[in-house]
């Protein structure tokens, strides 16, 4: 709300405009639906300010479509706000683990350097916003350390936000993130035996 006031005032040393303008670390989990839709709409809001917006999406297919996907490409093309990048790494949907095709990165190689594009991306300063899209199944599956993760973003250059989706987000980040999520389900279609559905899920 930006006329909400903070409930807690912190005696570090920081002005209010300091304070009100430090990069943040945020993160979407839980079993709830929602998470990166909710990343998405936050992503939409830095492309408004001029922010150039860095999309990672983990683990799903490439082949795959969001809604959202195309309309942030259409408006980082557009001329107005900032710029938009969209990168996909892994293969299959989150919950399914697909073996690699011959001579193909297996899911896990393909994560990992996903990972080091975004270290190098956040090194050189390349976006302000980041969307680190279903990345917290990687560190669940131990496939990326979630210490040197937390590590990486408390070093950090410049003014860089990064909001991180995926279930089962490790403690270590929900510990040292700046903002945290839990999408819980109260109720699903799916649980009815109803499929996703265009406008809704994609």
């Amino acid at each position: 709300m930006p006329q909400g006031q903070p409930t807690v005032v912190p005696q570090d040393g920081l002005t209010t405009r300091q304070r009100r303008n430090r990069p943040l670390v945020m993160v979407h989990t839980g079993v709830g639906k929602g998470k990166s839709t909710a990343a998405f709409g936050m992503a939409l809001r830095a492309w408004n300010q001029g922010w150039p917006v860095g999309v990672f999406q983990f683990v799903k297919s490439a082949k795959w479509k969001v809604g959202e996907e195309n309309a942030l490409r259409v408006l980082g093309a557009s001329g107005e706000g900032g710029k938009v990048d969209w990168h996909k790494m892994g293969e299959g949907w989150s919950w399914i683990q697909r073996a690699p095709a011959d001579g193909e990165l297996s899911n896990e190689e393909k994560a990992r350097e996903g990972w080091e594009q975004v270290k190098r991306g956040l090194a050189a300063e390349s976006y302000k916003f980041y969307v680190l899209d279903e990345f917290a199944y990687p560190m669940h599956w131990g496939w990326v350390d979630p210490a040197e993760v937390v590590q990486v973003l408390r070093d950090r250059p410049g003014t860089q936000h990064v909001v991180i989706t995926g279930r089962n987000a490790p403690a270590e980040l929900l510990d040292f993130a700046d903002l945290v999520t839990d999408m819980s389900k109260v109720k699903h279609p799916m649980d009815a035996g109803q499929k996703g559905q265009r406008g809704i899920e994609w």
